[in-house]
């Protein structure tokens, strides 16, 4: 989890806008390439903020969510929080692929596909923080 009181850290605090989406990919783009991330792992990580970001401004009930972005030579840390409705994270399982299956509920497992650390937490009534850590060249 990043520690809030960190120096490298970048926080933006975003209403819950389903059009800020786009500037939240650039931003994730140019903080990941930066550090010095491949193509396939920049869009890895745009992704799965994106998919993070997503929920929150589908399920969380709220105006404004904090988004964190922390960095070191070869890894980038996000997390996303907000202090919506949440729900028992034990109840998040991954996803059963059957033909019955309907669309929606993949974010997390999307997330944790893409990333090499995630972490969700969440409670009812008291928001959910989603983490996520992406190291260079774990995917090799």
């Amino acid at each position: 989890m990043i520690n809030h009181s960190q120096k490298n850290i970048i926080k933006m605090t975003l209403p819950t806008e389903p059009k800020l989406i786009s500037v939240i990919r650039m931003t994730a783009s140019s903080i990941a390439n930066h550090i010095g991330f491949n193509i396939e792992e920049i869009e890895d990580v745009k992704i799965a903020v994106s998919e993070a970001c997503s929920n929150v401004i589908k399920y969380s009930d709220v105006e404004t969510f904090d988004l964190y972005f922390s960095s070191g030579e070869d890894f980038i840390e996000v997390q996303v929080e907000d202090k919506g409705k949440g729900c028992n994270s034990e109840e998040i399982k991954d996803p059963i692929f059957d033909e019955n299956r309907s669309c929606g509920g993949l974010g997390i497992y999307i997330i944790k596909t893409l990333m090499d650390d995630v972490k969700v937490i969440s409670e009812e009534e008291n928001g959910t923080i989603i983490y996520m850590k992406k190291i260079i060249g774990r995917d090799e």
